[in-house]
């Protein structure tokens, strides 16, 4: 039985990379079936760099570019509630999960409540008193000139887990554990998982592994090399500067973000695509049972 539909959008604001190649070319074209199809406010910008107001009395954001292009308009999404879909036009795309070809096929009937909306969890990170901000991804803590080694002290709910002395710490979402987590050595972890992951950056202690922690857990970094400043980076995308013997803390966003994505999306099937995992034998051997019925 067909799931009901879900509530159609009406007010999109349209965000695109103007380097990406064809993302110029596309959104237009996108704006153009919303507005056939009865948008009624309907904003469109090609300029990475929004404003906080850019995303109010929106119901939905179609972002067009790579996952970079994304991870720049979380906050607004978040801080406004509304869903983002993602279309790809960029390399990797985890995260911009529809092509530009299905976006262009399949954008009216979404637009009409085609969709199912996925739940992702969000880092939220405070470096001081009212400083703090949020990631989709993760929260990169290092030292702030460029390959010095750090000292950092983690607290777990003010239980000491360990010092590092390493080149920085990755604390990623489940969504983020492909991207910097994974290349540092991190695990891959279903973006339903309700956990934060912490990945050291080559830690000078073998046995410095990633550690998974709960989601209620609050985690505090303190640095512990001297006359040095950590430099925190949300998703590669904004930077905040500490002071020596300043804390920064880490725990699970109240919000989260949502994703609208097509009824039949599988997270497995886009780890087999982006990550050139094998097909599986079943699916190997379909065809030629086919092929050989029809013969």
């Amino acid at each position: 039985q067909r799931p009901p539909t879900m509530s159609p959008f009406r007010k999109l604001a349209f965000v695109y990379n103007s380097e990406k190649p064809g993302a110029a070319e596309l959104a237009p074209d996108l704006l153009e079936i919303a507005r056939q199809g009865g948008a009624k406010k309907l904003k469109l910008s090609g300029d990475r760099r929004l404003p906080r107001s850019f995303f109010k009395d929106c119901d939905a954001c179609c972002v067009i570019g790579g996952d970079g292009t994304l991870l720049g308009a979380v906050r607004g999404a978040a801080e406004a509630d509304i869903p983002i879909i993602g279309v790809n036009h960029g390399s990797l795309g985890f995260l911009t999960t529809f092509s530009a070809d299905e976006a262009r096929a399949q954008f009216a009937a979404l637009l009409e409540g085609d969709y199912r909306i996925a739940r992702r969890a969000l880092l939220d990170c405070k470096t001081g008193p009212r400083r703090s901000d949020v990631a989709l991804n993760d929260v990169l803590v290092k030292d702030a000139k460029p390959s010095r080694i750090v000292r950092l002290e983690v607290f777990a709910n003010d239980k000491l887990v360990t010092e590092y002395t390493c080149d920085g710490l990755i604390f990623s979402t489940p969504t983020g554990s492909t991207a910097y987590n994974l290349a540092a050595g991190g695990p891959i972890i279903h973006p339903q998982a309700e956990v934060i992951a912490m990945t050291p950056i080559c830690p000078h202690t073998l046995s410095n592994r990633t550690i998974i922690f709960r989601n209620d857990v609050k985690l505090r970094v303190v640095n512990g090399t001297a006359g040095s400043r950590l430099l925190v980076a949300m998703d590669g995308q904004r930077n905040m500067v500490v002071t020596e013997g300043a804390p920064v803390e880490i725990s699970m966003d109240r919000r989260t973000l949502a994703f609208a994505q097509r009824r039949d999306y599988s997270h497995y099937e886009v780890m087999r695509a982006k990550l050139k995992w094998s097909g599986g034998l079943l699916e190997k051997r379909v065809p030629r049972a086919v092929s050989r019925s029809r013969g």
